[in-house]
């Protein structure tokens, strides 16, 4: 069984594209404070912290609900995400 997934994050606030790595076991609301924590690092502060973040599967136009877990998403190896 795979526990994480390859994914490409488009973050439009900054104009980047980043690949990475999200756990498959958790939830969209738990996947959320990790990429946004990943991406202030990444790039040092420009990126800033947010609080309301929402998921969209760029392809599909899916808005993903907080609840929800990875594994149980349209989410899969190659998907591409954006993160507003």
């Amino acid at each position: 069984m795979e526990y994480k997934i390859l994914i490409k994050l488009y973050v439009p606030q900054i104009e980047q594209s980043f690949e990475m790595y999200i756990p498959v076991n958790r939830t969209i609301s738990q996947v959320k404070v990790l990429l946004n924590n990943v991406i202030n690092d990444i790039t040092v502060g420009i990126y800033p912290i947010k609080d309301n973040i929402t998921l969209v599967n760029r392809r599909e136009n899916t808005i993903y609900e907080d609840a929800l877990v990875i594994r149980d998403t349209s989410i899969k190896n190659g998907s591409e995400l954006v993160m507003y």
